[in-house]
């Protein structure tokens, strides 16, 4: 299959993210749940941009089609420049391995790794340069989220807040052009939550994009944009 594929098949688009009249159904037995109802959304390279709604709109639904994690079930997912449709699922984990980085609510670190190995983790997936040369890009990301003095501790050693910023380092392992992050403060107090943001809004600032799912309305706010979400449909998008 072709991985640089476009939408429509002509140059990639200008876009991170393009979504065109996107419909996820789920299915239990004999019920379906309509999750997503005809989601148009575009996000442009380097934009910061906040999902929010209540819980059941359809916001996590979004970000795992964002990241090819799931299918949508009509409609059309264009993701830097990739028609996900296109993928088969070795294709998928090979692209989001190489362009998309992960940020989730409960850090999801291994807990009998250090810092710096469970940053190399996606280093080591990808195959990408020697153990040297993984060690050394951990430790500059482990730096880049102000933790450079504790690549050898282990999670348990670390603070909530720093849990969650070894995940961005993590996230930022292999140089992703999009960061997607699902209620990344939604685990930490308030002085936590503010310092992780702050470590996503300077790699927002050095040209990632980034989008991310949140409940707190102060950190929605120093987002770019704010899409809102209500019954798995786009009721607003405007700059915060």
């Amino acid at each position: 299959m072709d991985t640089h594929a476009t939408v429509d098949g002509g140059e990639a688009p200008t876009s991170t993210i393009r979504l065109r009249d996107v419909e996820k159904v789920y299915h239990s037995g004999r019920v379906d749940y309509l999750a997503l109802r005809g989601i148009d959304l575009d996000v442009t390279a380097g934009e910061l941009v906040a999902l929010v709604g209540p819980s059941g709109s359809g916001k996590s639904t979004i970000l795992s089609i964002i990241t090819g994690i799931d299918r949508p079930s009509a409609g059309q997912v264009a993701v830097t420049g990739r028609d996900l449709s296109r993928l088969d699922e070795e294709e998928l984990a090979i692209w989001r391995g190489g362009h998309v980085g992960i940020v989730f609510q409960f850090f999801q670190l291994l807990p009998t790794l250090t810092a710096a190995e469970n940053v190399m983790l996606p280093l080591d997936f990808a195959q990408i340069g020697s153990i040297r040369e993984r060690s050394e890009r951990a430790a500059s990301r482990l730096d880049q989220v102000g933790l450079a003095d504790h690549r050898d501790h282990f999670p348990a050693e670390l603070s909530g807040g720093q849990q969650q910023r070894v995940a961005i380092a993590r996230a930022l392992a292999c140089d992703p052009e999009l960061i997607v992050a699902d209620e990344p403060t939604g685990n930490l107090d308030t002085d936590s939550a503010s310092e992780m943001f702050a470590v996503l809004h300077e790699v927002n600032r050095a040209g990632t994009t980034i989008v991310y799912v949140t409940h707190d309305v102060e950190l929605a706010e120093r987002a770019d944009r704010i899409v809102s979400i209500l019954d798995g449909r786009v009721v607003g998008d405007e700059a915060s």
